[in-house]
């Protein structure tokens, strides 16, 4: 289960590139119960959605040429300099070189062979979020790509992510976990099949929040300006689940853990 004490390839950071941050920060204080937080003028609209006063995810105004409101996942690394090049000679390329950000820690944005972003953050004051894995919180991220198997041995090559085949209808799941300590334990996502037309069959990592009540959130969801990519279904050994994006286009997902699992 995805934790806080991040380790190479953990998931420790996720934010949202927005065309209107202030719109975006009512959507999900709407749906998800988020508060916002400024990280100050000097980050240039920068801040974090916290509950609780916990930081569970962070937003921010679009910063490329042509970028499409979208969840950014990072990944931790110890040395981002090297990540870099790994990701050259894995295939991939690099959207944004590494990067310190205000002595918080480093950043850079990559793209993987299949067309899905990604980031890595090698952690300095800032270690990464402060809650997952609880309601409203980070608790799965899923990677959706044409050939799984390539990918997966591309981000293995980065961060040594280990795997486990789970059947699942129509198409293999791949679950991934870090290198380090038991290999369930240390499972925090999934690589799976691009999705069909209508679906969002783009290469991306989806995020997924733990939610309570999956149902009371795709219909505050709607309420508020966003739309149902896949409608709330329950997964065996999985729970219920429902994707979603808001009305920027940005897609995330719902989460109701199995409580069998």
């Amino acid at each position: 289960m995805l934790g806080t004490d991040f380790t190479t390839g953990s998931p420790n950071w996720l934010d949202l590139g927005s065309p209107d941050t202030e719109a975006a920060a009512a959507f999900y204080g709407a749906v998800l119960g988020w508060e916002f937080a400024s990280a100050g003028p000097e980050a240039g609209g920068y801040g974090f959605f916290q509950v609780d006063g916990k930081t569970v995810a962070a937003l921010g105004p679009l910063t490329e040429e042509g970028a499409r409101s979208a969840w950014m996942q990072h990944f931790m690394t110890p040395d981002i300099q090297a990540t870099t090049a790994a990701v050259t000679a894995g295939g991939g390329t690099v959207r944004m070189e590494p990067m310190d950000v205000m002595g918080e820690g480093w950043l850079a944005q990559y793209t993987d062979p299949q067309g899905a972003e990604f980031a890595c953050w090698q952690p300095g004051k800032t270690g990464g979020l402060q809650l997952t894995s609880v309601d409203r919180a980070l608790v799965w991220t899923e990677l959706h790509v044409p050939d799984p198997v390539a990918d997966l041995a591309f981000y293995a090559g980065l961060f040594g992510w280990r795997s486990a085949e789970m059947p699942a209808p129509g198409m293999t799941y791949r679950v991934v976990s870090t290198a380090e300590g038991d290999q369930q334990d240390a499972s925090f996502g999934g690589i799976a099949p691009s999705m069909g037309e209508g679906m969002g069959d783009e290469p991306r990592w989806t995020p997924y929040f733990m939610a309570s009540d999956v149902d009371a959130t795709v219909a505050a969801a709607g309420a508020n300006g966003g739309t149902v990519v896949m409608p709330a279904t329950d997964l065996p050994e999985v729970g219920r689940i429902a994707w979603l994006a808001d009305p920027a286009g940005a897609v995330f997902a719902l989460l109701k853990p199995d409580p069998r699992m």
